[in-house]
């Protein structure tokens, strides 16, 4: 299944990469797998995780503070945010239309 990033969603990624990996050396580099193994996770099965909004899902991840927000098509998935626990719930919503 095809990935498309909202490009806001993809600088969130790549800004907590960085943030992780300023704070513990490596870290960054295992935020970069979770997620990885996490979109996995997402594409063996999209419609299995939470439904928050209309077509709109999440999924949680394990060990850091973050969620992945998303659209599933029949052909691809469409990342819509990178939404670290602490940040308003509703910031992301005008990526539905973008």
């Amino acid at each position: 299944m095809r990935l498309i990033y909202h490009p806001d969603a993809e600088q969130e990624l790549i800004e907590a990469a960085q943030f992780y990996e300023k704070r513990v050396p490596t870290l960054g580099t295992q935020f970069l797998d979770a997620t990885d193994y996490a979109i996995g996770v997402i594409q063996k099965a999209p419609e299995r995780m939470a439904i928050i909004d209309d077509d709109v899902r999440h999924y949680l991840m394990p060990r850091f503070p973050y969620a992945i927000y998303y659209r599933a098509f029949s052909d691809h998935l469409r990342i819509l945010a990178f939404k670290h626990h602490s940040r308003h719930p509703n910031y992301w919503r005008y990526r539905l239309t973008a």
